[in-house]
């Protein structure tokens, strides 16, 4: 290697040192791919207060819904990988999309640096509660009796809420017919309203109508129960072993931010994650806190990514 060409590594890696330390010196903008008001905005909006309070510089929200996701994670795929543009690395745009979208402009994996995962919203499994079926074991014994008579309700073609659903449906041996619709909040209308009988969907949303006895759960598609519904059995205690199904919303800078500066930033969600006030307002919000470390997260993506992409394939879903 000739002298030139180390010297010219060596200045780069010193340049890159000197930034990371005088990290943050500017206004920094996290994107959110989704409304004012939705759980990731929430999220991204409690951590820019956080940080913003911790570096006393100001840290906005740059909400930039559309296109299933895309449309805001390909605008921070392609941000300067200097720290000052993050990204909410959330499941659908990170773990489902890529086998969703026959061609996406940005790449998962390649074009981004996570950081940490935030936060998890599992998905859970709710009927009306005049359905006769009071259990898990009852709902899937209803479908076997007359397979493709009974609805289910999602929250549109290739959400996480609908692949969940046909991950379930090819698990138990049973067929369901697909009733999409744009929210949390039409879903949950027609199912209380009784047009249609049931759907999962992640826990923040449907906890206040378990809670209320609009809804009446039969399982949660976590491994182990949930703090906010103790009494509520897992999928995998009602006889499928193993049956997970979790939405997340993480972080992530774009590729080729210099390691410091993502060190930093993994430091300081860790650290906002652990403080008393975020712990009661993520518990109110029914979220499991994660706060894991950038390579854990990074391995978490990549396993997502091929569990997603299966249940995609299986279900033959396409965006839309």
């Amino acid at each position: 290697m000739k002298m030139r060409t180390v010297l010219a590594i060596v200045f780069a890696l010193i340049a890159g040192i000197a930034g990371a330390s005088e990290y943050p010196a500017k206004q920094i903008r996290i994107i959110v791919q989704f409304t004012p008001g939705t759980s990731t905005d929430i999220l991204a909006r409690l951590i820019a207060a956080k940080m913003g309070e911790r570096w006393n510089q100001q840290v906005v929200v740059d909400n930039k819904p559309g296109a299933g996701a895309v449309l805001g994670t390909d605008l921070g795929a392609k941000a300067a990988p200097d720290g000052y543009t993050l990204t909410m690395a959330v499941s659908s745009a990170f773990g489902i999309n890529p086998s969703l979208y026959s061609k996406l402009p940005y790449d998962a994996i390649n074009d981004f640096a996570p950081i940490a995962n935030l936060g998890l919203t599992p998905q859970t499994l709710v009927v009306n509660p005049a359905e006769s079926y009071k259990t898990l074991k009852d709902f899937v014994a209803a479908a076997k009796a007359k397979p493709g008579s009974i609805n289910f309700a999602s929250l549109g073609s290739g959400s996480t809420s609908h692949l969940t659903t046909e991950m379930f449906a090819a698990t138990a041996g049973i067929k369901l017919n697909h009733v999409p619709f744009k929210g949390s909040a039409d879903a949950h209308t027609q199912i209380i309203g009784g047009q249609v009988p049931m759907m999962f969907d992640a826990i923040p949303a449907t906890l206040p109508h378990i809670k209320s006895g609009r809804l009446r759960g039969l399982g949660i598609a976590t491994l182990k129960r949930s703090p906010f519904l103790p009494d509520l059995p897992t999928i995998a205690e009602g006889g499928y072993a193993g049956f997970e199904a979790v939405g997340w919303i993480g972080i992530a800078a774009p590729a080729k931010t210099p390691v410091a500066i993502l060190n930093t930033l993994n430091a300081e969600m860790v650290r906002i994650l652990g403080e008393a006030d975020v712990k009661e307002k993520l518990n109110t919000l029914a979220f499991t806190p994660v706060g894991d470390t950038r390579e854990q997260f990074a391995a978490y993506i990549k396993s997502e990514i091929a569990k997603w992409g299966k249940a995609v394939k299986d279900s033959g879903a396409k965006a839309e």
